[in-house]
């Protein structure tokens, strides 16, 4: 019940009394949740925007153009020498930390927008009653769901990005600065990383003279608006645009055979 009062402090559907009216769908909720400890409060279906579920409204057509960038994410890597210098282990590292950010400035670039819909809300529910069955720990109904304050965080970090108009270069210099995260825990060559970063960093601040001279917070505002890429978490991001293509299939074990790949 920890986690249900938690949930109910969050969640203003809560809050205005709406839990009463849904009485009988909690407690064949609260059925599972004595069975699984591991039972996410999530995916409750309330209808405001903090826990609100949501799906894209063309995933055909968005889902295609997030693989496209995707592969081209994967390619910004595979065409590094200095990425294939590092160990294997601080490789897969690197591309687990930055792989969800740089896709986020892939669809910057390639100025992708998309639409959501709601997810319909008794979905869950239907089953239960369709089928007398709760739907076990492994099943998609205890993943959690994409939010729309998830999918509004995220349309926020590109809108940011969009208002600084970046050219390829700083993409690119900036992508840079991302995937050399010397921070990453368990790396083996810290300190080369590092040095990797800085090198992107100082190319980064070399190509903003040129293009904007009067703009010198420019550079600042850059980074600082990169450093929000990591509020979208990778798990949002593969529910959102990968999850409808790749069906149970791990994101990660993908991109680390798409990096490999020869």
């Amino acid at each position: 019940m920890a986690c249900f009062e938690m949930f109910y402090e969050q969640c203003e559907c809560f809050r205005k009394g709406s839990h009463h009216s849904n009485a009988i769908l909690y407690n064949i909720l609260s059925q599972k949740d004595t069975m699984n400890n591991n039972y996410s409060v999530g995916q409750y279906n309330c209808h405001c925007k903090v826990r609100r579920s949501v799906r894209l409204k063309n995933p055909e057509k968005t889902c295609q153009g997030a693989s496209d960038i995707l592969v081209k994410t994967i390619s910004f890597m595979k065409n590094l020498p200095s990425f294939h210098q590092l160990p294997i282990k601080d490789q897969l590292a690197l591309l687990q930390s930055s792989w969800a950010p740089l896709f986020i400035l892939g669809l910057a670039q390639e100025g992708v927008n998309f639409d959501v819909t709601d997810v319909p809300a008794t979905s869950m529910l239907k089953r239960i009653l369709l089928d007398g069955q709760i739907p076990e720990a492994s099943e998609p109904f205890d993943r959690p769901q994409p939010t729309l304050v998830g999918v509004q965080r995220l349309k926020s970090c590109l809108n940011k990005l969009w208002s600084l108009d970046l050219s390829p270069k700083e993409y690119a210099y900036l992508k840079g600065t991302i995937l050399f995260n010397p921070d990453v825990p368990g790396l083996r060559t810290s300190q080369f990383i590092e040095s990797l970063q800085q090198e992107a960093q100082r190319a980064l601040h070399e190509v903003l003279a040129p293009l904007h001279p009067e703009d010198t917070g420019r550079f600042a505002r850059i980074l600082l608006i990169a450093s929000t890429l990591k509020t979208i978490t990778p798990m949002f991001i593969t529910e959102l645009f990968f999850r409808p293509i790749i069906g149970q299939t791990d994101l990660l074990d993908f991109l680390a055979e798409m990096l490999f790949a020869r």
